[in-house]
C-alpha cells in the first residue's frame, strides 16, 4: 500500500494538471436551467473501516419537485488528506450519477470549489467527470491559504460579501436568510461566480438557510446512514 507522502504527491500533480481547465464563465444561460441536482455524502466507521453513503437528489428548479432520487454505498478506501476531499468522495459520487435517469443541467454540491488552495474542491474536480455546471455551497468557512477570517455580510437576506484571496475573488458569502448564519458559494466550473449565487438564492426554501437540493441531499443521506448502520 502507497504511504500517504506518495498519495499526496500523485493528487496535488493530478490537480495541478486540471486547474488550467477550469472555466468560471457561463456555458449557457441560467435561466434555461431546468433540472439541478444536489449531491452530499454522510459517514461512519464500522470494524475498523470507514463507510459513506452518496445521494443524488433531482429537482425541477422551478417547481422545486423532487424528480428522482438515487443513492449509492460502500467502503471509503482513500485516506483522508486536507485539501483532497475529492478524491475520497468522487467515486461514490460517480457511482451515483451513473444510476440517474434524470440528466441535470447542474449539479449543487454540499462543499467547495474554487474555493480551494488549488481551485479544486470536491465541486470543480467532479466537473470533469459530469462536463455540465457545477456550483459548491458550503455551511462552514473554508480557511484557504492561512486566510481565517470571514468577510462579514450585511445580516439582510440575500446579502453577499466577496471572498477575496491573493488579490482574487475565489467565492462570496451569502446571507439566504435575515439573520441566519450565511452560506459559503464557490463556482465548480462552466459557471460565473454571479450566476452560482444568484441561482443559489433562488433555490433557498423557507426551512432552511441551505439551498433545497443540497438540504434534501443531506437529509437523505443521515436516513439511508441510519439504515445502512442498522
Amino acid at each position: 500500500m502507497k504511504d500517504i507522502q506518495t498519495i499526496q504527491t500523485e493528487f496535488l500533480a493530478i490537480q495541478n494538471s486540471l486547474q488550467n481547465r477550469l472555466d468560471c464563465c457561463d456555458r449557457f444561460p441560467i435561466s434555461s436551467v431546468k433540472t439541478v441536482a444536489g449531491v452530499d455524502l454522510a459517514y461512519w466507521n464500522r470494524d475498523e473501516k470507514e463507510f459513506a453513503v452518496c445521494c443524488i437528489i433531482v429537482i425541477d428548479c422551478v417547481s422545486h419537485e423532487i424528480l428522482e432520487k438515487q443513492h449509492s454505498f460502500g467502503e471509503i478506501t482513500v485516506p483522508y488528506i486536507p485539501s483532497f476531499l475529492a478524491f475520497r468522495e468522487l467515486p461514490l459520487v460517480l457511482e451515483t450519477v451513473r444510476k440517474l435517469t434524470t440528466p441535470p443541467d447542474v449539479y449543487m454540491f454540499d462543499g467547495n470549489g474554487y474555493l480551494h488552495p488549488r481551485h479544486m474542491g470536491i465541486a470543480s474536480q467532479a466537473s470533469f467527470s459530469l462536463n455540465v455546471p457545477t456550483i459548491g455551497v458550503a455551511k462552514t468557512y473554508f480557511r484557504a491559504d492561512g486566510v481565517t477570517e470571514c468577510p462579514s455580510v450585511n445580516e439582510s437576506a440575500g446579502s453577499t460579501a466577496d471572498i477575496i484571496i491573493q488579490g482574487e475573488i475565489w467565492g462570496k458569502v451569502l446571507r439566504t436568510h435575515d439573520n441566519i448564519k450565511p452560506v459559503f458559494v464557490s463556482v465548480g466550473n462552466y459557471i460565473s461566480l454571479d450566476s452560482a449565487t444568484s441561482f443559489t438564492m433562488s433555490l433557498v426554501g423557507k426551512e432552511s438557510r441551505i439551498p433545497i437540493p443540497t438540504r434534501i441531499a443531506d437529509l437523505e443521506t443521515h436516513i439511508l446512514r441510519r439504515e445502512y448502520q442498522g
